[in-house]
């Protein structure tokens, strides 16, 4: 019996999404449409939590700094107009230098504060979001002078709120094109997530992996046997960051428009609740919790506005279910893992 415990959650879940599928009364075309905007999209996401759980740090809330780092490095290249090609390339290595140094800032930090791991990434991500908000908002004009003033507002002082990656949407829409539904993409978005997912996977089997895997379970213990112990969480953080970075390049490149202040936001909320939702606890996530939370997450968060609309005949109403979801999922998670932890 106990074997299927770690099975409440993802089942939990998938009755949801049929439930809310019928009430919903959307096509099958519609929703795998959504599905693969959505897994191009946060995909990487969900990978980036699972070495921290790991490392026992809970959820890496500090994931936002990751895609701040990312949205810098699009910025940059928008900034300084580069071709597509080369500034895809180009923002790759300005977000993974930058997400190394604040992975680095990041896990030392928390490695501060043992054993309240959770509430110190999540403040973390909100002071670093002010940090990045007041620098694109206030220092981009004055002290940074960029090199497309058009990127400024009108007033010449702060970055626009969104900016055109338009050009960068169709770098690989050519090559191995096809169609899921309604949507109509390519192959190597899933082919890099996939790829993502087993160097995941190799690390976790690496000797750092076994690293990561000791101080998790036991830190006196690792530290016993030689493990240095912060810098061992710390790795994990700045591979979390990292990840993270890239996966909102991805997630950029995908939509087309970089929302420069406000879309890295709620990223770590809905990423942690889809990896919830896939069976991950604060103690333990692999690989298959990432790619089931994804889809099971995403199909309920797809159709429950129109499920909401449709059960109560009112469309605000059912947008708060998007909201009501994400956070209910950690809260139903949270519960099932200490009724676990309790027997």
């Amino acid at each position: 019996m106990k074997k299927y415990k770690n099975y409440y959650v993802p089942s939990f879940f998938l009755i949801l999404s049929i439930l809310g599928i019928m009430a919903a009364k959307v096509s099958s075309n519609f929703i795998l449409g959504e599905l693969y905007n959505r897994f191009v999209r946060n995909g990487i996401f969900l990978l980036a939590l699972i070495l921290p759980i790991m490392a026992g740090m809970g959820i890496n809330f500090s994931i936002t700094i990751g895609a701040i780092a990312g949205q810098i490095g699009m910025l940059l290249v928008i900034d300084m107009g580069l071709e597509p090609k080369l500034g895809f390339v180009v923002a790759i290595i300005f977000s993974i230098i930058l997400s190394i140094i604040f992975g680095n800032i990041i896990g030392t930090i928390l490695n501060k504060a043992k054993g309240k791991e959770m509430i110190a990434s999540m403040v973390i991500g909100f002071l670093g979001t002010n940090l990045y908000q007041l620098i694109f908002m206030v220092g981009y004009g004055t002290v940074i002078k960029p090199f497309n003033p058009d990127i400024l507002l009108t007033r010449g002082i702060g970055v626009k709120s969104m900016l055109d990656a338009g050009n960068y949407r169709n770098l690989y829409r050519n090559i191995l094109p096809i169609k899921i539904g309604d949507a109509e993409g390519s192959l190597i978005p899933i082919i890099i997530i996939v790829l993502v997912g087993v160097i995941v996977y190799l690390i976790t089997k690496s000797k750092i992996g076994y690293h990561i895997k000791a101080v998790g379970e036991n830190m006196v213990l690792s530290e016993k046997l030689g493990i240095n112990v912060d810098r061992t969480r710390r790795t994990s953080i700045v591979l979390s960051t990292l990840l993270a970075s890239l996966a909102q390049l991805m997630y950029i490149q995908n939509l087309g428009v970089l929302n420069v202040y406000t879309g890295h936001l709620n990223l770590d909320i809905f990423s942690a609740a889809a990896l919830l939702a896939g069976g991950a606890t604060f103690r333990k996530a692999n690989i298959r919790n990432a790619f089931i939370g994804i889809f099971l997450f995403h199909t309920l968060f797809i159709v429950s506005p129109l499920a909401g609309q449709n059960i109560f005949k009112n469309p605000a109403l059912g947008e708060y279910f998007r909201s009501f979801i994400a956070y209910g999922t950690i809260v139903f998670a949270l519960m099932i893992n200490l009724k676990q932890t309790e027997n």
